[in-house]
């Protein structure tokens, strides 16, 4: 039997199932609207300094593939984190978005590969 988290990996970007959680989803005529938050887990890649969450940078959102006939809107927040001994404001450097689009990469990609045929 497949798991609720094997199916999600399986329709949404594997970066967003396990970094972020969904907090709302919804339909709106043709588009599908899911929400995302940055799990509040402290960056491995900072894993040696006192980090605080801080709330989140502005939301960005992004196209990926449709389902269901729906086009889907991916609404992402990712956390800001503020380092308690230099003050310093941080962030995970995300690849979210495909450059110069406002799709996710594995979107871009395909449509890549579909547009050579």
């Amino acid at each position: 039997m497949i798991t609720e988290q094997e199916l999600l990996t399986l329709l949404l970007p594997e970066f967003l199932v396990q970094h972020f959680d969904i907090t709302k989803a919804e339909t709106q005529q043709t588009e599908l609207h899911i929400y995302f938050e940055e799990k509040a887990i402290v960056p491995k890649e900072y894993s040696d300094r006192l980090l605080e969450s801080k709330g989140f940078v502005p939301e960005i959102t992004v196209d990926d593939y449709p389902l269901r006939g729906k086009i889907v809107k991916l609404h992402i927040k990712r956390r800001r984190w503020t380092d308690k001994t230099s003050g310093e404001i941080l962030q995970r450097d995300w690849q979210l978005v495909s450059k110069g689009t406002r799709m996710t990469q594995d979107f871009a990609g395909f449509l890549k590969k579909i547009s050579r045929y």
